[in-house]
């Protein structure tokens, strides 16, 4: 069974209940809701009044939940993770502190090069100019010294949308983008702990002030999965000033679309434990290569 992102943005509150989550009405204590923890994989708290008990919380983490937590903006701002949740987690964490740079090189190509491909793939689903993106994958090297990434990049942004340029506080659709990006970090942390892995030591990212930068290196094949739901509900809605519910709502659904990887079909939430369980591989040396997810 897949499990759940639940959004709350309404002031409640969160009680554990017979193993289950238990969302009350603040003044009344009407009982809004019931989730059982083992249903949950992200609970992401968007309204500053919000109680969680401590109990909840450790059940949560003791389950590998992910609780986000969002900021005035309505934007996820924090992540609270168990501190691990593997049997074998003090070995993972010595073989992935031995990791030579070699491999790092080499397994951060392997990335780069899916990412440019996922967005080929996405330009040419939608009709836009994609032939041209042929020549940035073809050209990575080891590490990306060229930085075929950044330089694919521009062109990507350039085509897929009209008159846009990516950035962080930028406008529209940059809102939805950070949004999504934000719940997908969310998810390849959670992976990343269920696989007994340290989510600050990064391949690639390497900011002293960034505790999540292998997520952010790993999550960097599944953006464009982000990119496509964002184009699709551009296509579907003429206002996307704002991130409303209805908007959220849709972009939480991240988790459970459809990801091609292994030569299989599966939800997004289980394609990224393959990615990072076969990067552990990789740190092992037991594999060459990582799985990764194939847009098409």
């Amino acid at each position: 069974m897949i499990k759940k992102t639940i959004y709350i943005g309404n002031p409640a509150y969160l009680r554990l209940h017979q193993n289950q989550l238990q969302i009350q009405e603040p003044k009344t204590k009407a009982v809004k809701g019931i989730v059982p923890i083992e249903d949950i994989a992200i609970l992401m708290l968007d309204n500053y009044q919000i109680t969680i008990s401590n109990q909840l919380i450790v059940k949560l983490q003791t389950n590998n939940a992910v609780i986000v937590s969002c900021d005035s903006h309505h934007l996820p701002f924090a992540m609270m993770l168990p501190m691990f949740s593997h049997t074998e987690y003090s070995e993972r964490l010595k073989v992935q502190l031995e990791v030579s740079k070699a491999l790092k090189k080499q397994l951060w190509k392997q990335i780069i090069i899916q990412k440019i491909k996922n967005q080929q793939a996405l330009l040419q689903l939608n009709d836009k100019q994609y032939l041209h993106m042929d020549n940035y994958w073809q050209n990575v090297t080891s590490g990306d010294t060229t930085n075929m990434e950044g330089i694919a990049a521009q062109n990507y942004w350039k085509y897929l949308f009209t008159d846009f340029h990516r950035e962080r506080f930028g406008s529209e659709p940059n809102n939805l983008l950070n949004f999504g990006y934000a719940v997908l970090r969310s998810i390849v942390a959670r992976a990343l702990v269920s696989s007994g892995l340290l989510p600050v030591l990064g391949i690639f990212h390497k900011n002293k002030y960034n505790p999540y930068c292998l997520a952010d290196d790993i999550m960097e094949t599944y953006r464009p999965f982000v990119d496509k739901m964002v184009f699709n509900y551009i296509s579907m809605h003429d206002d996307i000033s704002k991130l409303n519910k209805e908007v959220k709502a849709y972009l939480l659904n991240i988790a459970t679309q459809d990801v091609l990887i292994d030569n299989k079909v599966r939800p997004l939430l289980i394609a990224v434990t393959t990615t990072t369980a076969s990067l552990y591989k990789c740190y092992k040396a037991e594999s060459r290569n990582i799985k990764l997810p194939i847009l098409d």
